[in-house]
């Protein structure tokens, strides 16, 4: 296959990752170890509810190892893969940071984090298109070997609720 001389090989590469990552949106954006951040919850769950996947939140603190190891090995790699279904967003339950709720209802990262009873972190919620739990809630960081089974399961299960609701 031959290139235009003004569109390398390495240049038609960056436009396509460049492309990828804007069409998928703001988790694929987030950089590697991080997810992006909940700020709109309600059009999260729009979003989830567009793609027929669970909002998975995982409700974190900045002094928590646990979650940041919940971040790194579980959640990044799940949000950056495009076949995971599910829509990550991660919540720090110990900010202010001005928030949308599921009802679009303006309120702060740590006031919400204590209306759905995140009260340890790390922990991981599957939240429906209304807002609701669909899986009980991961809280704390339980062995290791079988995390990410657990976090499969969840989501597993939220899909199967997903499926039905009318």
């Amino acid at each position: 296959m031959s290139f235009p001389a003004a569109l390398s090989p390495l240049t038609l590469l960056r436009a396509t990752l460049a492309a990828l990552l804007l069409a998928t949106g703001p988790a694929a954006a987030a950089p590697a170890g991080e997810l992006a951040e909940a700020g709109d919850l309600a059009a999260d769950l729009r979003l989830a509810a567009s793609r027929g996947v669970p909002l998975v939140v995982l409700y974190s603190r900045d002094d928590c190892s646990w979650c940041a190891r919940v971040r790194r090995e579980y959640l990044g790699p799940m949000a950056r893969d495009p076949a995971t279904p599910a829509v990550i967003r991660e919540l720090h339950m110990d900010r202010a940071t001005p928030l949308i709720d599921f009802a679009g209802r303006r309120t702060t990262s740590a006031d919400f984090s204590a209306s759905v009873k995140a009260r340890f972190a790390p922990t991981v919620m599957f939240h429906g298109p209304d807002g609701r739990p669909l899986a009980e809630a991961i809280v704390g960081f339980r062995l290791a070997d079988f995390y990410g089974a657990y976090l499969e399961q969840a989501i597993d299960e939220s899909r199967e609720r997903l499926r039905k609701l009318p």
